[in-house]
């Protein structure tokens, strides 16, 4: 006799890599929850199914996949696990011959994650009949401060070092319309920030003849959102049109991550970038003269920086090092030992950097980032700010960012969460 009540599957997820697999993770999450009726759990504990949304951005990315898939089997063996992202676009045969994997979903195969997976559990594992779409609609849910929201996928720049173009596709987008209709769907949640993300967010526009600064200014008039942040974009894309609209009274935020990648320009050309350091540093400068005003705050700067490219003499990294530390002075680097990865360019490449040369160019750019980045808010001190403080109690204290993302701490009052505050850094 069947039970009165049958206990629901229960559903995990583990996400690595970018922001944009988060959005992608909480749109799988939703589907199998509102449409599959799922109770989600933590990843550490049993579960009936697993789904790892992967990178593969480096070799240690892929390893890190392949170590939390085989701890998963481990936690639960009965289970059955679905991966997909960029890591299961790249490695598909590599990821179907670990123990437990059930399903392996690649870039073009979003679309049928949770229609494939929900016809499997009712036990028809026929063709889904779902419109597998080359660009899965997507933002993060679950939090209620801010949310991040896809606004484009893929990229056509095909950078010395990247497989990012492999494993995402082309450059391609949905309408404004579509993406404001999800923006308006994050505010009826009470969210009052989002995050705009993408693979190569400023190229937005390839798919349906629009533009990114199209896209900035409808956002701009979505009514309950306060805040929104651009998380990632290609200086040569972010345009002066764009940043004068920006700086001219808008919801858009001072705060911009902007990546470099070299500061030398032997380097830069080596690499397929389409920028030199003199014109990166007029957009850096193009953008601070416009938007810093007497009294306000600084504009909060986040520059992505690869330690050991090929080719990249002590010489070479030493002009990195002082274009950062004489030139730009960003509030924060984030910095990445060059890995190399089959099928690019610099895979192939003369001059390939011992790996204890590039941790030792890592440390020295880490610790330049911790003296910009104390640099940064000291010139901050004293200002008047607005932070968005986030729900969560963490030993008595709450944290929120400001609008040029300096991170603020306060004792905790649950009235202030998701709150927007006034406060004098």
């Amino acid at each position: 006799m069947k039970h009165a009540i049958e206990m629901k599957k229960k559903i995990a997820f583990v996400t690595l890599g970018c922001k944009l697999n988060y959005a992608e993770t909480s749109t799988y999450e939703r589907g199998f929850t509102e449409s599959g009726g799922f109770d989600v759990v933590s990843w550490d504990t049993k579960a009936d199914m697993y789904l790892v949304n992967t990178c593969t951005v480096t070799e240690h990315s892929d390893k890190k996949c392949r170590n939390i898939i085989r701890k998963l089997h481990r936690i639960s063996p009965e289970a059955e696990i679905i991966v997909t992202g960029c890591y299961a676009q790249m490695k598909k045969d590599e990821i179907s011959r670990i123990p437990g994997v059930r399903f392996v979903f690649g870039a073009d195969e979003k679309g049928a994650v949770v229609p494939s997976v929900l016809r499997h559990t009712e036990g028809n594992d026929g063709p889904c009949g779902a419109d597998v779409s080359t660009f899965l609609p997507a933002y993060s849910s679950g939090e209620r401060t801010r949310s991040f929201l896809k606004v484009q996928d893929g990229c056509d720049y095909f950078c010395a070092y990247c497989t990012v173009p492999y494993a995402r596709g082309r450059s391609r987008n949905i309408p404004i319309k579509d993406i404001v209709a999800q923006a308006q769907e994050i505010a009826g949640k009470g969210v009052k920030e989002i995050v705009l993300t993408g693979v190569n967010t400023g190229d937005f526009g390839k798919s349906t003849g629009e533009s990114f600064l199209d896209l900035i200014k409808a956002l701009n008039g979505v009514d309950g959102i306060e805040r929104y942040r651009i998380s990632s974009i290609e200086p040569n894309l972010l345009t002066e049109e764009a940043v004068d609209w920006i700086a001219s009274g808008t919801k858009f935020l001072p705060h911009f991550h902007i990546p470099l990648q070299s500061g030398s320009d032997t380097v830069l050309k080596e690499m397929g970038r389409r920028y030199d350091t003199a014109s990166f540093e007029h957009k850096i400068g193009y953008i601070r003269q416009k938007m810093e005003k007497e009294g306000g705050p600084k504009v909060f700067f986040g520059i992505d920086v690869i330690a050991g490219f090929p080719g990249e003499t002590d010489g070479l990294f030493q002009e990195t090092y002082d274009f950062l530390k004489e030139r730009i002075r960003p509030a924060f680097i984030h910095i990445f030992p060059y890995s190399r990865r089959k099928g690019t360019r610099a895979d192939t490449m003369q001059g390939q950097v011992q790996d204890s040369v590039k941790t030792e160019r890592v440390k020295r750019l880490e610790e330049l980032c911790a003296v910009l980045h104390a640099e940064f808010v000291e010139m901050n001190r004293g200002i008047h700010e607005k932070v968005l403080f986030e729900s969560s109690d963490k030993g008595g204290k709450m944290y929120g960012y400001t609008r040029n993302y300096i991170r603020i701490e306060r004792p905790y009052e649950e009235h202030l969460s998701g709150k927007i505050v006034d406060i004098v850094i």
